[in-house]
């Protein structure tokens, strides 16, 4: 399967890169045809500029500056996300990412008025991401991010696609014997891709 491994983090020695290693170590184990996307290695731009919401309609042009990112996410059939939540919500750079690549005519397309999902090739979208705070604490403020992936990015998808979202919460207090078997469940569920 043809997998885009989308990672969003700073530091290349936080667990972030840790779990983002482990997926993709994985994945080529298994055979995946992997392509890499780390976003802060990358230098990827996540501000919408003016000119580009001018042209965010027009499907001519509005992949112009983002084309390489676009042709990555139409080769896959797989989509991994390695990120931390931050604020109950994606890091800026992700959330960039989905503004200015999840375009009119790429992860969606107008008919009738109405927003058409256009990811249909991706049969498998995996989120793996950490949390500072508890999973109670995500829960009253609404967990935006895994509602986001598991309603919003699902809804992109193939309609036989899978989606999963591993989460990490509490993450500051865990030990490494914590963060070991979180490491062991990602490469789990990635084995079964």
């Amino acid at each position: 399967m043809r997998v885009l491994l989308i990672h969003a983090h700073p530091v290349e020695e936080s667990f972030s890169a840790a779990l983002k290693a482990e997926a993709l170590r994985t994945l080529v184990a298994a055979g995946h045809s992997v392509e890499e996307c780390d976003l802060y290695r990358l230098g990827f731009d996540p501000v919408l500029s003016r000119d580009e919401r001018l042209a965010y309609h027009d499907l001519e042009t509005n992949r112009d500056p983002v084309e390489s990112y676009v042709e990555q996410l139409l080769r896959a059939e797989a989509v991994v996300l390695v990120y931390p939540v931050w604020n109950f919500g994606f890091p800026a750079i992700l959330k960039g990412y989905f503004d200015r690549v999840f375009l009119p005519g790429v992860s969606f397309r107008m008919k009738d008025g109405k927003v058409v999902p256009n990811l249909r090739h991706i049969r498998r979208l995996v989120a793996i991401t950490t949390y500072g705070g508890s999973r109670f604490r995500a829960f009253l403020a609404g967990d935006p991010p895994r509602k986001l992936v598991s309603r919003v990015l699902r809804a992109l998808i193939a309609r036989t696609g899978r989606a999963s979202y591993l989460a990490l919460y509490d993450m500051n207090r865990k030990d490494a014997a914590g963060r070991a078997a979180f490491l062991a469940r990602v490469g789990d569920e990635l084995k079964r891709l």
